[in-house]
C-alpha cells in the first residue's frame, strides 16, 4: 500500500447493522475512490464520513487508506491491538461486497518485501537490515515468547519513540495479528546492552512461525473439566473500608496446562452498592449470576473456556476467564452484553497471559 492515512472514531456507540454500513459504503464508493486516488485531503472528504458511520457499529476502530494498485484502493480496519475487538473486524470485512476498484482487509497485513522497506518515525529509520533480535529462555515459563528488538540507535532517553516505532515496523513486517498472537513479551535495547547473541531480525519470523508450531503440537488438544473442582471462598477489606469477596476456582491455580488456555478474560459489571456497603442488591446478584450462567453454558470447558472465578467490591464484579482463544470469547461476550444492555452495565478486556500472573494475589493468600 503507498499512501496511508489514519483516523480513529471518536462518536458515541450506537447499535447498527453491519448490512445498513456497506449498503451506505456503496452508494458512495465511487466517490471515495476518487478522493483515495487523488491523495488529498482524504481525512476531510473520506475519513470525516467513514469515522462515525463505522463508529455506530463499534467503537475504537482504526483506519488506513491508500492505492492497492493503479486501479485498486484498499481500505485497511484495524482494532490498533484491543484484542476483544479482532473478531468484529473480520466479521465486519467478511461481510464486505465485492467492489471493482476496492480491496477490503482486516487488520494490518504483513509487506511483502521487508528487505526494501522501511519507517522513518520520531527522527529514527526503522530498516530490517539495521536491526537484530534475540528471545529470552524462561526456565520455569518455557512457552513465553519474549523477544528483545536491537535497534542502533537505542538510548534509554529515547526507549519510548524507539519501542512504538518498533510496534509498528513489527506490525507491517510480521502483520497485526501475528504481532499480537505470537509474541508474549516485547523489549529494545541496544548493542551494547544485549545480553545474548544477536540474530538478524529478518530472521524472526521463522523463528516465531517454530515457536507458535512448537506451541500448538503441545497444547492443541489441552482441556481440563471442572465438574469435581475446589472453590475457595476470599474476604477482605479495601483501603476505603469497603468489603470485597471473591470466589475462585483454587483446583485451577495448581492446575500445570494453564499455557494451554493463554487468553484471559476480564468482564466487568458495574452497579450501585452505595447502600449496600458495596455490594448489589438481590436483584443485581440474581442478574449477574443469571449472566455467568449463560455465559458459561455459551462458552464449556470441553471447547476450551474456564470460569477462573468473580470478585465483588465496591460497586464493581469482576469475572475472570481463561480461554484457548479470543474469537469465540468476544462474540459470545458482545451478544450476551447486547442482550443485558439495558440491564446490566458491563465491559470487557481481553489479553494473553499465558502462565496466568493476573491471579498471583491468590496464590499468595492460598499459602
Amino acid at each position: 500500500m503507498g499512501f496511508l492515512n489514519t483516523i480513529f472514531g471518536k462518536k458515541e456507540n450506537k447499535k447498527d447493522s453491519i448490512t445498513e454500513f456497506w449498503d451506505w459504503f456503496k452508494k458512495n464508493e465511487q466517490a471515495f475512490f476518487q478522493i483515495v486516488k487523488a491523495g488529498e485531503q482524504i481525512d476531510q472528504h473520506f475519513f470525516s464520513k467513514l469515522s462515525p458511520t463505522i463508529d455506530a457499529l463499534r467503537k475504537e476502530l482504526y483506519f488506513l487508506t491508500g492505492m492497492y494498485d493503479d486501479n485498486t484502493a484498499e481500505l485497511v480496519i484495524t482494532p490498533d491491538g484491543v484484542i476483544k475487538n479482532i473478531a468484529f473486524v473480520e466479521h465486519l470485512i467478511a461481510s464486505a461486497p465485492a467492489l471493482a476498484h476496492w480491496k477490503f482487509t482486516a487488520l494490518k497485513p504483513a509487506i511483502a518485501d521487508m528487505e526494501k522497506f522501511k519507517i522513518t518515525m520520531y527522527g529514527f529509520t526503522f530498516d530490517i537490515k539495521d536491526m537484530f533480535f534475540y528471545p529470552i529462555q524462561h526456565r520455569y515459563h518455557p512457552d513465553e515468547v519474549d523477544i528483545v528488538i536491537v535497534h542502533p540507535d537505542y538510548t534509554e532517553e529515547h526507549k519510548a519513540n524507539i519501542s512504538h516505532g518498533i510496534e509498528i515496523f513489527l506490525d507491517n513486517y510480521i502483520g497485526e495479528l501475528n504481532s499480537i498472537i505470537a509474541i508474549d513479551n516485547l523489549n529494545v535495547t541496544s548493542k551494547e546492552l544485549a545480553t545474548e547473541e544477536l540474530i538478524p531480525l529478518l530472521k524472526l519470523k521463522d523463528y516465531l512461525i517454530w515457536r507458535e508450531k512448537e506451541f500448538v503440537e503441545k497444547y492443541t488438544d489441552v482441556r481440563h473439566l471442572t465438574a469435581d473442582d475446589t472453590y475457595t471462598a476470599f474476604e477482605g477489606t479495601l483501603e476505603n473500608d469497603l468489603p470485597i469477596f471473591a470466589i475462585i476456582n483454587t483446583t485451577l491455580l495448581d492446575w500445570d496446562g494453564k499455557a494451554s488456555h493463554p487468553w484471559i478474560v476480564t468482564l466487568k459489571i458495574s452497579y450501585d452498592g452505595t447502600a449496600t456497603n458495596g455490594m448489589p442488591d438481590q436483584e443485581t446478584y440474581d442478574l449477574m449470576d443469571k449472566y455467568e450462567e449463560e455465559l458459561m453454558n455459551s462458552l464449556p470447558n470441553d471447547i476450551g473456556f474456564l470460569n477462573i472465578g468473580r470478585e465483588t467490591a465496591d460497586s464493581l464484579r469482576e469475572i475472570y476467564l481463561a480461554c484457548t482463544e479470543f474469537r469465540k470469547a468476544s462474540r459470545a461476550i458482545d451478544r450476551l452484553i447486547e442482550q443485558y444492555r439495558e440491564i446490566l452495565q458491563i465491559d470487557y478486556s481481553i489479553y494473553k497471559d499465558k502462565y496466568w500472573k493476573t491471579f498471583e494475589r491468590f496464590y499468595k493468600q492460598i499459602e
